[in-house]
């Protein structure tokens, strides 16, 4: 994936055959890039946010996406990991070898405290990491945004970063 050219779709971020995983910190998200790396996914298979480029890239994202954008959830994805780039969480974003490579990835990155990953398929994204509040899921709706499984629904109540 190329940082200054990234995958869309209607004007949004969408990473097919990507995981993107979020962790409360850069030591953490460095951590599980090493274990990565240390399995075999190779340094250019793997992309490094910083909690602020991620933070610029989403509100480029939701400045310029289209209304096509609502229809599916990459939009309130990019909200949510806005979100908790503001919050201080730092980003993966990982070349995944199919419905397998992504559930590797997303094992390693869990013993690195991620606390989402995000497989992106060309039409359906999959949560790898469940948030494990015991909190029933809701519905999703463009209007509504994802339901990040948080007592207040909204991505800013999830712990702060360290």
């Amino acid at each position: 994936m190329d940082r200054a050219d990234p995958p869309e779709a209607f004007g949004v971020f969408k990473p097919v055959g990507h995981v993107v995983i979020s962790f409360p910190s850069m030591q953490q998200m460095e951590a599980a890039a090493r274990a990565l790396a240390d399995e075999g996914i190779v340094e250019s298979a793997q992309v490094r946010f910083t909690p602020g480029q991620m933070v610029a890239r989403a509100d480029i994202d939701i400045a310029k996406a289209s209304p096509l954008a609502s229809l599916g959830q990459e939009l309130n994805l990019v909200k949510a990991h806005r979100e908790l780039a503001a919050r201080g969480y730092a980003f993966l974003i990982v070349e995944a070898d199919g419905d397998a490579g992504a559930a590797r990835i997303a094992k390693t990155a869990a013993r690195f405290q991620a606390t989402r990953a995000q497989h992106y398929g060309r039409f359906m994204i999959e949560e790898l990491i469940e948030p494990g509040d015991g909190e029933t899921q809701v519905g999703e709706s463009p209007d509504r945004g994802l339901d990040p499984q948080t007592r207040s629904g909204e991505e800013g109540s999830r712990p702060k970063a360290h």
